[in-house]
């Protein structure tokens, strides 16, 4: 059975709860009011050193501004599901101090194009791209290309620094935002560490599905849910439990995420997606879906696989040919079948979690967005 099949025939998720749409619309509009509120105050901090600086802070704006907000918001419902009775830290504080997630988020996106040489995100060009055509504009001298890189690559340390100060800033108490740190630290080092597993992966390293599956593991799904769901538990001041529950319902649902993502990769609507579904594919992104269809395919196949994943220079025959073997092969159904399942497994832990009713139900919503999303 094809994979679109199978998403015929398969039960439809049961939609999310009003109360809980409701409740994460106020998030998002948060989460994005404490970012501009802060990028403001960069602005105007860069222009204030020298008015070429503007186009950085700008950079950075647009790259937040997009977005589903996800990270903050499954931060925001791990404090909610766990947060004491009585006082505690003030809502506005913990929006801001988890809407510092997405300048993490940030960073990584524009590194990542760099290493992937990715030509757009968002709708828009990548930001090596961008800084690129600026040089040209600009009529600078020496390389336009390494400019861009180069300007990128600081584009995305600074949203990192970002990240920090907004934390650092956003009126946690500090007993709270010290429990905070732990968990901060440990999701940028794995961030960090996935993005070279994944180059180490693209050289032929972490071969087959299981190393497809651990980049997954630290470059996406435990930043994307996992550790912002325990970034909510150490603000709130909740225990080790707390942490171990989180985990139940992070990793496999950090998983399906990514998978689905991956899936969005080759075959998303690039109209819906903001990026062309061909990226992947010329890139040779090493994804689950590539490593399952290497296991299944027949000679033609592989050396269809070794001819085309990989080159810049494919057509559009090429890449259709390439979609079709992941469909023919069964990779896709495979994928779209460990998502439904990660998916299950992550929605039964939240079902069965000890937290507060009102952050079940967001957590639940969230999920079924997270990996049902078309962009």
């Amino acid at each position: 059975m094809t994979a679109r099949a199978q998403e015929r025939e398969s039960p439809a998720l049961p939609p999310a709860p009003p109360l809980a749409a409701a409740e994460l619309d106020r998030v998002r509009g948060a989460v994005s009011a404490a970012l501009t509120g802060f990028l403001d105050v960069q602005r105007e901090t860069l222009a204030g050193m020298d008015p070429v600086l503007v186009p950085v802070a700008d950079e950075v704006r647009a790259l937040a501004d997009g977005g589903k907000r996800l990270r903050p918001l499954f931060a925001y419902w791990g404090w909610r599901g766990v947060r004491p009775e009585g006082p505690g830290e003030d809502d506005d504080a913990v929006l801001r101090a988890v809407a510092a997630l997405e300048f993490v988020h940030a960073s990584a996106l524009v590194h990542d194009d760099v290493m992937d040489g990715a030509l757009t995100r968002r709708g828009r060009p990548a930001t090596h791209v961008g800084f690129a055509a600026r040089h040209c504009d600009g009529r600078l001298a020496g390389d336009g290309e390494a400019f861009g890189i180069g300007s990128a690559i600081l584009v995305g340390d600074l949203a990192l620094v970002w990240s920090d100060e907004l934390l650092r800033r956003s009126g946690l108490s500090t007993a709270a935002l010290s429990r905070a740190r732990a968990v901060w630290d440990t999701m940028r080092t794995e961030v960090t560490a996935g993005q070279y597993l994944d180059l180490l992966r693209a050289a032929g390293g972490l071969p087959g599905p299981q190393g497809a599956l651990t980049v997954a593991r630290y470059k996406s799904a435990g930043y994307t849910v996992q550790r912002p769901l325990q970034l909510g538990a150490a603000i709130a001041g909740a225990g080790e439990r707390a942490a171990e529950v989180y985990t139940a319902i992070g990793l496999p649902l950090g998983e399906a995420f990514q998978l689905r993502d991956d899936v969005l990769g080759v075959f998303g609507d690039p109209a819906v997606t903001g990026k062309s579904a061909d990226d992947d594919l010329r890139e040779g992104k090493q994804t689950l879906l590539i490593a399952l269809a290497e296991e299944a395919a027949d000679a033609t196949g592989r050396r269809l696989l070794a001819g085309s994943l990989g080159d810049p220079d494919a057509d559009a025959a090429d890449l259709d040919a390439l979609r079709d073997l992941l469909e023919t092969t069964g990779a896709r159904a495979r994928v779209e079948e460990r998502i439904a399942e990660r998916t299950a497994l992550a929605r039964t832990a939240i079902a069965g979690a000890p937290i507060a009713a009102d952050a079940r139900a967001a957590l639940d919503a969230l999920a079924v967005a997270a990996t049902t999303r078309t962009a």
